[in-house]
């Protein structure tokens, strides 16, 4: 049994991001400026996408994002109820209507069939999530958005770096929004992106995600700049800032070796696990590239004498820390509450939810705690089979 606890996520910081933390607090300018603009490029320049705008959260992003295309009060959105909170909401920020969809038994990603059930004249977007970093059916969904004049907004807080039949997840959908929290797979602290090729749904959101002004800070307050702006539209306080994007350039230049360790530990989980039928490890399409943000198992109940819940807080008295990834939305009291969802609306992901268990995988992990866990997840079923 390990020593010490294992945290469910560390953020590999090294001294690139330090001293690059340092050099900007030094140069005098904190706010949005130039390692944003930075960020923004390598970004873009990284997914081979056109443009790439810098926000102060994943959350920011979707909510700039559904404004770009012109969602508004009334509109419909499909949205994955396997999903945080964030998903969901910002559609309700601009009092449109976020629409439930069950999600496939396997992948755990928003099942296409449903989405085609949910469709309604109302509906004007679907919001796809690449759960745990794998990708969605990209080409069902684009098709079914094609065919009902539907925007694609794609959460993919979990899927940098992440490829679908070769191509990024960036390039694919009409917006597509990245989350840069403390435990995802390059970090910021607090960050996000949202990516595109439309050039006037770029400018809605970067003039959006900064009061509506027509000029930033960083054109206004240097040399080039000057200080007269106009109030283009009632805007929001979404910008990043210099800070946070000295954390995020390098973060972005060792994004590959992340994966690279990511995708090495979760082989080693498949492999671990392989002969425990108590234990059903991720399922991965084909034509993917999984980012493995999380690596979420899935217990086989009818084979253990003990729950979900109780699975997890036996890995945490082997000093191993676990998360559930997610409860799904409809089953949260103002979902419930405000539309009427039940249980047996969305039986594939109520089902999932009672078996789901994320195990911990991140660069700064070790081998040797990989091991650990891959122990005390099998001592656990042993000692609990039926």
């Amino acid at each position: 049994m390990r020593t010490h606890f294992l945290s469910f996520h560390v953020p590999e910081i090294t001294g690139e991001e330090i001293h690059a933390v340092v050099e900007t607090l030094r140069s005098g300018w904190l706010t949005t400026g130039g390692k944003v603009r930075q960020l923004e490029a390598d970004f873009a320049n990284y997914l081979g996408c056109r443009h790439a705008i810098a926000v102060n959260s994943g959350t920011a992003a979707l909510h700039l994002a559904l404004d770009a295309v012109g969602i508004t009060e009334g509109d419909e959105v499909l949205v994955p109820t396997l999903t945080f909170a964030a998903t969901a909401e910002v559609v309700l920020y601009l009092k449109a209507k976020p629409v439930l969809v069950d999600c496939l038994p396997d992948t755990l990603n928003i099942d296409p069939d449903q989405i085609i059930k949910a469709v309604t004249p109302r509906t004007k977007a679907i919001m796809p999530v690449h759960i745990g970093g794998q990708p969605c059916e990209m080409d069902k969904i684009l098709e079914i958005a094609r065919h009902y004049d539907l925007k694609v907004i794609e959460d993919a807080a979990h899927a940098l770096p992440a490829r679908y039949r070769g191509k990024m997840v960036g390039t694919l959908g009409d917006i597509t929004c990245f989350s840069f929290y403390a435990t995802k797979t390059i970090t910021t602290g607090e960050g996000g992106m949202a990516t595109c090729e439309n050039p006037e749904w770029a400018e809605r959101m970067r003039i959006m995600s900064l009061h509506g002004i027509s000029k930033d800070a960083w054109n206004r307050y240097t040399a080039e700049g000057s200080w007269y702006y106009e109030i283009l539209y009632p805007g929001y306080k979404y910008n990043l800032t210099d800070i946070a994007a000295a954390i995020g350039i390098p973060q972005l230049q060792r994004c590959d070796r992340f994966w690279e360790s990511r995708q090495h530990y979760a082989m080693l989980f498949n492999k671990g696990f392989a002969d425990v039928p108590e234990i059903i490890v991720p399922h991965v399409a084909a034509d993917v590239q999984h980012a493995w943000h999380l690596y979420v198992i899935q217990l086989d109940l009818d084979r253990l004498r003990i729950g979900r819940n109780t699975f997890i807080e036996r890995l945490k008295a082997e000093n191993i820390g676990a998360s559930v990834h997610f409860i799904p939305l409809h089953r949260h009291p103002y979902y419930r509450d405000t539309f009427g969802y039940r249980p047996e609306h969305f039986p594939n992901a109520n089902a999932a939810f009672e078996r789901i268990v994320s195990l911990p995988i991140y660069p700064k992990m070790t081998e040797a705690d990989v091991q650990d866990v891959i122990e005390a997840v099998r001592k656990i079923v042993r000692e609990n089979r039926r």
